[in-house]
């Protein structure tokens, strides 16, 4: 099994919207309600492209499966080296070592870009993003008890941090 990871294209839109929209409808993961449409997708990450934010895709067997990105933590300038990165992946794909490979790329793009520390938003009951994280030199950095409500239940929001510049080793 060989995967591929590369700049996103524009082509790629149509497989990231199955990868979010099925994100957003099937799990507590993604606190985000509503599907987006191929347009928002295609905006959303063009935007990304001509910003000079990195948008990585990772193809196994001539398949989009996954991608990574990052994107400001808050708007505010005192908060402008830090950022806050997202990582997905088709359901069934994922503990192949592509997520591994795809963010130690994602991170040393932050780097090379004076990025200071990037901050992992999770689900606290996403154990397997915990675990993924800490692997990678993350740590917890904050827990927020019932700040987000889905499928009828309450759910509590997890920070894990990776200062980029105090790692140098890590990845």
């Amino acid at each position: 099994m060989s995967f591929q990871i590369r700049p996103y294209r524009e082509e790629d839109s149509q497989s990231i919207l199955e990868i979010i929209n099925d994100s957003i409808l099937n799990t507590s993961f993604n606190y985000d309600y509503y599907p987006k449409s191929l347009e928002e997708i295609k905006e959303m990450f063009l935007e990304k492209v001509r910003d000079g934010i990195p948008v990585l895709v990772c193809e196994l067997e001539n398949r989009v499966c996954g991608y990574a990105t990052f994107g400001k933590f808050r708007t505010k300038p005192g908060y402008s080296r830090t950022i806050e990165h997202s990582i997905y992946f088709r359901e069934g794909t994922q503990g192949k070592g592509m997520g591994t490979a795809m963010l130690k790329q994602l991170i040393e793009l932050a780097k090379t870009q004076g990025y200071h520390v990037m901050i992992a938003g999770m689900d606290s009951e996403n154990h397997g993003s915990y675990r993924f994280h800490e692997r990678l030199g993350f740590r917890e950095a904050g827990r927020f008890p019932e700040v987000a409500f889905k499928f009828g239940k309450w759910l509590s929001l997890v920070f894990m941090q990776l200062n980029l510049n105090q790692h140098p080793g890590q990845v």
